[in-house]
C-alpha cells in the first residue's frame, strides 16, 4: 500500500465538564464512535473541560456542540462523524429518522 492509498486519518475530541460530571456520557459516546468507526479513527480522545461543555470535534472542526444543540443522541453525531470520515458508508438503522 502507497501512502496515497493508505485511508486517511481521523481524528475525533469530545470534550466534556467535568463539573458538571458528564465523563460516563463521553466515554459512552467515544464507545460508540470507536465501535463504528474503528477502521476511520486512527484517535479518538476525551478532553475535559468546564462551564456545561460539551462539544464533538472530528478533525478539529465542531460537528455538535451542546450549547447550540442539545445533547445528541448517538444515531445523530455518527451521521456527523461519518459524513466527515466516511461519506457514503450506509450506518444501517443509525441512518433511519
Amino acid at each position: 500500500m502507497t501512502t496515497s492509498d493508505a485511508p486517511s486519518a481521523h481524528r475525533v475530541q469530545i470534550e466534556y465538564c467535568t463539573q458538571c460530571r458528564w465523563l460516563p456520557r463521553a466515554a459512552w459516546l467515544a464507545q460508540e464512535l470507536l465501535t463504528t468507526f474503528e477502521a476511520e479513527l486512527t484517535e479518538l480522545s476525551l478532553a475535559p473541560g468546564t462551564g456545561g461543555v460539551f462539544v464533538v470535534r472530528v478533525d478539529g472542526d465542531v460537528v455538535w456542540d451542546r450549547k447550540q444543540q442539545g445533547f445528541p443522541e448517538p444515531t445523530a453525531v455518527k451521521r456527523l462523524v461519518r459524513d466527515r470520515v466516511a461519506p457514503g458508508r450506509a450506518l444501517g438503522h443509525s441512518d433511519r429518522p
